[in-house]
């Protein structure tokens, strides 16, 4: 079966999450992602444990699917290897600081001169241009920028970090995103282009609901635990045993919850619970009230009447209880494969279920420079690799 983007290689110069979520992404849609590491000890997340056999497993997470060659860029040989990849390749992407691409001779204005129709994609922290462009930047200062730290978390609580790496996913999204977008472009007539993306835009323009609270009334968002700033009752409430998420966001399911679920009608006509308005100006009020009566009835007794009432309710589980959950598991989100040094491995599968062209694992995450020889020699280039492996270039 072909896969969806067989025949497009992209050459990958970045580590640790952005760039490998995303270039993973297009390996599992059938590209040839090119690994290039870093020499000597490869992309950073190679050193960051658990280890299985003295393989990281969180470098596996995301780099399945890909060939590895670790290269010098400090040598001009090995930047003479990079520049006969980058003639035959249809994507670059990098997460250098702004300005180190162009100190190794490996930026968008140098490459394009080689291969005018590559697609040059930059990831990081806060862009090419801006004020900030110089700084180092992690997913967590990204979220202190962009503000969602600040209406993350209890009310009257710390600025809390989100309990995943928010922007620099998203960033990986942005880039899958623009690469394809780049690609059909280029398919249908375009040339090559540059796209510089940054984990602060990536993720700043996540926050649509707190942008028109802020556009529309001035509104500056703050903390509101699991509440939705928009919509009530939409969030989690406390059980006799745990907590539950109730979703009756609009005036109908929220009739409903009162008549069929907390047997409690007067709400629907009591001035302070009325509208969606009404009960977002009173949501404290609303959840003590709502909390008096859930407590009193263990979570499984609630979620059976809510979805009686067909209520969208659902519990909130522990991150192991996720991974074991029926659903999860019917719809293949953990998956399984060989991977020749850490044996049996198991990660997450894939998100989109496609009907003729599925993602699919075709090669474990490879070993530090494992496709070295290989990758070189596709090129046809009479190479000396034992005088290049003595020499530090591969």
């Amino acid at each position: 079966m072909k896969k969806a983007l067989a025949g497009m290689r992209v050459l990958d110069l970045t580590q640790v999450l952005a760039g490998p979520y995303c270039t993973m992404c297009l390996a599992d849609m059938g590209a040839d992602v090119i690994k290039i590491e870093k020499y000597p000890n490869g992309d950073d997340t190679r050193a960051l444990g658990p280890f299985i056999n003295e393989e990281s497993y969180v470098y596996m997470m995301v780099n399945r699917n890909k060939r590895s060659i670790r290269l010098n860029l400090k040598e001009e040989e090995g930047k003479e290897i990079l520049y006969n990849l980058v003639r035959h390749a249809d994507v670059f992407i990098e997460n250098f600081r702004p300005g180190v691409a162009a100190k190794l001779g490996i930026d968008y204005d140098t490459l394009a001169k080689l291969n005018k129709e590559l697609i040059y994609c930059s990831i990081s922290g806060y862009g090419q241009t801006g004020p900030y462009k110089d700084k180092g930047g992690y997913d967590i200062m990204a979220q202190g920028l962009s503000g969602i730290m600040s209406f993350t978390g209890d009310k009257g609580g710390r600025p809390v970090k989100t309990g995943i790496a928010l922007h620099d996913i998203a960033a990986g999204n942005t880039a899958v995103q623009s690469i394809l977008t780049a690609y059909i472009h280029r398919l249908t007539g375009g040339s090559g282009q540059y796209i510089d993306l940054s984990l602060v835009d990536s993720g700043l323009a996540w926050t649509v609901w707190e942008a028109a609270s802020y556009f529309g009334k001035g509104e500056v968002p703050t903390p509101n635990g699991t509440a939705h700033r928009l919509a009530t009752p939409y969030q989690g409430f406390k059980t006799k045993d745990g907590y539950i998420l109730v979703g009756a966001a609009n005036q109908k399911l929220w009739m409903k919850f009162c008549s069929e679920v907390v047997e409690k009608e007067e709400w629907i006509t009591d001035s302070r619970f009325c509208t969606n308005d009404d009960r977002i100006a009173n949501i404290s009020i609303l959840e003590e009230e709502i909390e008096k009566i859930l407590v009193n009835q263990s979570s499984t007794y609630w979620l059976d009447l809510l979805e009686k009432a067909n209520i969208p309710s659902g519990p909130i589980y522990s991150y192991d209880q996720t991974l074991n959950d029926p659903h999860i598991n019917e719809r293949d989100m953990i998956i399984e494969y060989d991977h020749p040094k850490a044996g049996k491995v198991k990660t997450l599968g894939f998100p989109a279920k496609y009907s003729k062209t599925p993602g699919e694992i075709s090669r474990p995450a490879p070993t530090l420079g494992e496709h070295t020889e290989e990758v070189l020699k596709e090129l046809g280039l009479n190479l000396d690799y034992s005088r290049l492996l003595t020499k530090g270039v591969i």
